[in-house]
């Protein structure tokens, strides 16, 4: 149970962030210890910690597409987009251990994998990309498994980015994947239009164009950081 510290007198730094507990999280597996077990664990706890937070924005980001706030649902994206930033370069320091070094405690992880992130995947789902067979490859994890279910039931960012325009006069009909793919085929090809308008013609839309920017960038860097992850 998280202890509520807003009316602590003696709240601290430590308190607040709960150090204590924070930093005891790291526990190596290997015996004796690997020197860099600690980094390794430390690097995907931090990725971890990022994750939630670029899900707490991508969530930010649809509520406020869905109530019409196209320039906040921006900000809560360009946030999202630096944090991927500081992801792919905080792979560089995991670049310090050799590989001969993470062979020295890899066999005590076994048959854990970066691919088994439910955090990761959601933000997949979240983003668009809601594939069926990761989601039953955590049917064993009920946790996860839920979650991801209940994102795969949950609109995309593209689903209200294109409800947004479409309440702005676009033509981006929504799309029902369960209708035939002729269907389907001409509402993307309607939405595909609809962004180069916004592309070429920018300064006719400037609000919409800075949001579509925005998804762009995210799309772009999620999917650098999906290639190092």
């Amino acid at each position: 149970m998280t202890k509520n510290y807003g009316s602590d007198p003696l709240l601290s730094y430590n308190s607040y962030l709960r150090v204590p507990e924070l930093i005891g999280l790291q526990n190596c597996l290997s015996d004796p210890e690997h020197h860099d077990e600690l980094l390794f664990i430390t690097i995907h706890q931090a990725y971890e910690l990022w994750f939630k937070l670029i899900l707490h924005e991508i969530d930010a980001a649809i509520q406020l597409m869905n109530a019409d706030r196209a320039i906040a649902a921006e900000r809560a994206l360009r946030r999202v987009v630096e944090i991927e930033k500081l992801l792919v370069n905080q792979i560089h320091i995991l670049e310090t251990m050799s590989p001969i070094n993470f062979l020295g405690f890899r066999d005590e992880l076994n048959p854990a994998s970066g691919f088994q992130s439910m955090q990761f995947r959601e933000i997949e789902f979240a983003s668009g990309l809601k594939d069926p067979h990761i989601q039953n490859e955590f049917r064993k994890d009920q946790f996860a498994h839920e979650r991801l279910r209940a994102r795969a039931e949950a609109p995309t960012l593209a689903d209200a980015f294109f409800d947004l325009l479409r309440r702005r006069g676009f033509d981006t009909p929504a799309i029902d994947e369960s209708q035939g793919s002729e269907e389907n085929q001409r509402g993307y090809g309607k939405r595909t239009r609809a962004v180069l308008e916004l592309l070429t013609h920018f300064e006719d839309h400037y609000e919409e164009f800075q949001l579509a920017e925005a998804l762009l960038e995210h799309d772009e860097f999620f999917r650098c950081g999906a290639r190092i992850t």
